[in-house]
């Protein structure tokens, strides 16, 4: 069995808990974004092992935030996202588009 969000989530402090501390939430985000942008860019370039590559760098980044914020992500993404949408209740989702 692969390891949970979670067990990422606490490699990416043990790799770079401590820089990202000295680098701070805002540059962190920053780089987040940085690492989205990179990952439209793929997409758009049709790069399907760049996307690969850049999926895996938004997710680490995402945990560093988590991580600086001590929010667990795997916690808050199963209590928003309890198998059903959040919004109508329903899986699949039956929400209508606008």
């Amino acid at each position: 069995m692969k390891p949970s969000i979670r067990e990422f989530q606490t490699l990416m402090t043990t790799l770079y808990g401590d820089r990202d501390r000295k680098r701070g939430i805002e540059k962190t985000l920053l780089w987040m974004q940085t690492e989205s942008g990179e990952l439209l860019e793929a997409f758009l370039k049709g790069d399907l092992e760049g996307l690969k590559e850049e999926v895996a760098d938004v997710l680490a980044w995402l945990c560093s935030v988590c991580n600086l914020l001590e929010i667990d992500l795997e916690a808050v993404a199963w209590e928003k996202y309890p198998f059903k949408c959040p919004k109508c209740s329903s899986s699949p989702c039956n929400c209508i588009f606008h």
